[in-house]
């Protein structure tokens, strides 16, 4: 996969300063080099604790260079926002996918590989695979 066509990766928290921390923290340890494109959403529109169909979206766009997005997401109701989203078929580009994946690790892991030129797939399992991980 050539440089311009690598995998986004959209990290939705309830929190906007949380994403954007993760967010810098994940490029920050993919350094090296250019990073695959991240986005943060968290939040609501206002600032305010909560998820945001709105932002993720905005979120993916700015992220989709065609060759996929991985979408890591913090808890609960950002997981059915994101599921809903994909129901609906039109709100995310075509191959966005939410990834069960720790929200931390897996967004290192995630754009760690996009940026090395993983595809959707390689991505995906190497944010899954951050479950493997055992800290004790």
């Amino acid at each position: 996969m050539s440089a311009d066509r690598q995998v986004g990766i959209v990290l939705v928290s309830h929190s906007g300063p949380v994403a954007e921390s993760v967010a810098e923290l994940a490029r920050g340890l993919a350094a090296g080099g250019a990073t695959a494109p991240v986005a943060a959403a968290g939040g609501t529109p206002a600032g305010g604790l909560g998820t945001s169909a709105e932002l993720i979206a905005e979120a993916a766009r700015s992220v989709d260079g065609g060759a996929g997005v991985a979408v890591l997401v913090d808890l609960g109701s950002a997981v059915l926002t994101v599921k809903a989203m994909l129901a609906e078929g039109d709100e995310l580009p075509d191959g966005a996918r939410l990834v069960d994946a720790p929200f931390v690790e897996g967004a290192v892991a995630a754009v760690v590989t996009a940026s090395a030129g993983g595809d959707l797939d390689a991505v995906v399992a190497a944010a899954s695979e951050a479950y493997d991980y055992r800290k004790a």
